[in-house]
Order: structure tokens, then sequence, then C-alpha cells
């Protein structure tokens, strides 16, 4: 269903829409994202001539479990959130796509008969290119077309703003070009495609399926190429908890080497036990070959390994005690993990630069406060060494915590809420 721009107000106003849009955002944030769609729209209006654009959003993500487990076939739980990209965009008969961005000067323009990756091309025009790239080689189709994109999931915030911008791309040309018959899966793939080949990144899925496939999700990625879904139905604000993700400060200069060095180093602890990847290893193997492990990986190597065994089992156990409504169990569990990726993953501060400690500074302040209310759990969120932390903090607590933040680290704090779709065109929920 495409919308007439010089309509959009009345169209917005339309039960159904706000009803949609309610469900999305939630019944305190309906007037602004109204307004905020309103904008989008009539920023397309003042940059491009088409006189009818389709409406897009592709969520932001949240890791709950399975910190740095997917990309060695490990399982996760996450889900996608409230904070979204959008797009309103139209095809187009040229052989290019050409969109603006919020908040970004100029445009982004991408000649399809041009999808080699320059040495210096900017990181949006690249994803874009990937993400076309991927698409035709899947055997998809790719056209043009004209968009204005607005986001509040904010770069560097560990809630995958990257990924968001690309499962919204997937979705624009799944729906003008493919008839909407690309899953999350195909599009998670491609999204992953673009990163790695063209952005240089070496991601696993979790991002990119996190933000596609909607609500709460338990992912196992035994099977890269058909990752087993379960769906897990909770929501924590009505139980009494608050999900917030805190932004802690920190240097968040190139971190794909640190990054990079977390895969790598478990694949070199599975390669001595005569693996591909540390799913098929077990705690039994590490202890049994410990010293050669130790010689020839490295005791963070084989830190990480362990870290990665324990992180896949506790995601079981995370779904379990959410479908049990056994909180207790759950937020120990929230604590092991993040315990985990600070002592064993050691991802919560670069080696290289022992002076920017943000994220361990910020977990600490949050571990002290949960204690003195003796409820709630943190842990390290996302890929680590700088960014954010995730707190599950007691409703009538949030509030004083988002103050000692904002008192302590001068930083910023998110409260999330689990959405139950991804990314999609609005008009195929309507």
């Amino acid at each position: 269903m495409s919308i007439v721009t010089t309509q959009a107000t009345d169209y917005l106003q339309r039960t159904e829409v706000q009803q949609l849009l309610e469900r999305l955002y939630g019944t305190e944030e309906l007037a602004e994202q109204t307004a905020r769609y309103e904008q989008l729209i009539s920023q397309f209006g003042q940059h491009f001539s088409e006189p009818e654009v389709q409406l897009f959003s592709a969520s932001g993500r949240v890791e709950i479990g399975g910190n740095h487990t997917d990309h060695n076939r490990g399982k996760v739980l996450a889900g996608s959130i409230h904070l979204d990209t959008i797009a309103a965009a139209s095809p187009v008969e040229a052989s290019e796509i050409v969109f603006f961005s919020e908040g970004y000067e100029g445009e982004f323009r991408v000649q399809l008969d041009n999808l080699s990756a320059g040495e210096n091309e900017n990181a949006t025009v690249l994803l874009v290119k990937g993400i076309v790239a991927g698409l035709r080689e899947q055997g998809y189709s790719a056209g043009g077309f004209h968009a204005y994109i607005s986001t509040n999931v904010l770069s560097a915030s560990g809630l995958s703003s990257s990924a968001s911008f690309e499962m919204l791309i997937g979705s624009i040309l799944n729906t003008f070009y493919n008839e909407g018959k690309l899953d999350a899966v195909t599009i998670s793939k491609i999204g992953r495609f673009a990163e790695n080949r063209y952005w240089n990144k070496p991601s696993g899925l979790l991002d990119q399926m996190s933000c596609a496939y909607g609500g709460l999700v338990a992912i196992d990625f035994a099977d890269p190429q058909q990752p087993e879904i379960e769906a897990v139905s909770y929501d924590f604000y009505a139980k009494g908890y608050s999900l917030l993700i805190v932004s802690t400060g920190g240097n968040h200069a190139d971190l794909t080497e640190d990054y990079a060095s977390v895969p790598n180093e478990m694949f070199a602890v599975a390669k001595q036990l005569g693996s591909e990847v540390c799913r098929d290893i077990t705690l039994e193997q590490i202890y049994a070959n410990l010293p050669a492990l130790r010689e020839q990986a490295g005791d963070r190597a084989v830190l990480r390994a362990m870290h990665f065994l324990q992180e896949n089992d506790r995601v079981d156990q995370q779904v379990a005690a959410l479908r049990a409504d056994d909180m207790n169990s759950f937020l120990g569990l929230l604590t092991a993990s993040g315990n985990s990726s600070w002592k064993w993953l050691q991802n919560c501060y670069r080696d290289s630069d022992h002076h920017d400690q943000s994220v361990a500074v910020a977990l600490a302040i949050t571990e002290v406060f949960l204690q003195s209310i003796g409820d709630g759990a943190c842990r390290l969120h996302g890929g680590g060494f700088a960014g954010v932390i995730l707190a599950a903090v007691p409703n009538q607590h949030a509030a004083a915590y988002e103050q000692l933040v904002a008192d302590t680290l001068g930083t910023s704090v998110f409260r999330v809420r689990i959405r139950e779709h991804g990314a999609f065109c609005l008009s195929d929920l309507l």
C-alpha cells in the first residue's frame, strides 16, 4: 500500500495505522512516533519528486545471552527492540539507489552497474553495495529506489545500528523487487555477506537475525546455513524489570582487530582439538589437552573457548528459566554471563589501552547499585571492548539507577522494550 506524500497526516491517523504504531512503540510514544513518521514522509517529499512512498522499519536489537557465541556455531538469546531505523521509499526505473539519512550531510548514491568496493569509499555506501551484490549472488533481484532514512538506534551503542540499517535496505529491496519472498534468515545472511565482504567486519549472524526476525528469540547456529529459531514469549516490564542499555562513554576507535581476535582464538583451540569450531569440542577435551593448548594457542584462547562452552549452556538455562517464570534463576544466569565475559572472554577493555576501561567502570558502578537494592543483574552487551552494558533493574529502582549513571558517568541510558516485529514494510502488517 503506497502513501501519497501529501496525505501523510491523514494516513498516519487512520485507526489501523495508529494501532500498529502503538504495538511497535508503546502507548506513551504514540504521538512522538506519529510525528516522526510525518517528518520522514515530509523530508522524502522535499528531496524527491515521486508522489507516493512506502514505509519501512528495521529494529535494533538487545543481546541477553550468548556473548560471542554465534561465530562458533553457538546459541544466543536476543530480541528486536522498539528503537529502529525507518525509511520512506519509492522504487525508480533508474539503475541507482539514492537516499538521504537524517543527521548526515548530502546524498548517498549507489550505481547498481558498479558494485566494486572503492578503497576509501563511504561505509554506508559499501554496505548498500554489499547487500545488492549479495542479493544478486543468491539469485534475487535488486533495482533502484529513492529513500529518506531516519534512525534512533545510535551508532556505537551496541544496539546494532549497522545491522538495523542493513535489514532496512534488505527489506526495501525485498518488497520492491522480490515480492517479499525473502525470509529473515535469507536477508540476515545477505547483511552478513555485506559486512564480511564489503566492510571487512568478521561478524556472525546474531546482529542481523535479531534485527530481522522480531520478538525475543533463542537462535541455534549449529547449522549456520539454516539456524534454528525458537520464539520466547516474555514481558520483562510486566514482570517487574526494566531492561536498560547504558552507554559507557568509552573510546570507539577501530575495534575490528579486537573483535576478530575472539573468534580467531576460539577457532585456534578448536583446531588443536581436531575441529573447526568450539561447538564441536567439549570441556573434557580441553582439560585432557590443557598443557598443549596453553602452549600452542595461549591461555586467553583457552579461557575464551571455555567461555563459549559455558555460555552456550547458559542460553538453554536462560530460556528454561523464562519459560518457568523463574526470574531469580534468570537474573543469576545473566550475572554469570557477565562475569564470564569479564573474566574468561576478556572483552571488557582493550589490551592495548589499559587507561580506558569504561565498560568495566560502568559494570562496577552498576554491581554496587544492584547489591545495595538486593535485586537485578548486569552484563557486558554486544561485542565489547567499548560501548554499552545491559542492566535488568526492578522497575521501581530504574529512575534512581538512571540518575546514578548521569551523576557518575554522565552518559545516556536507554530503556528498551522487546517488540514483536523485526524488519518489515509497514503496509504488510495492516
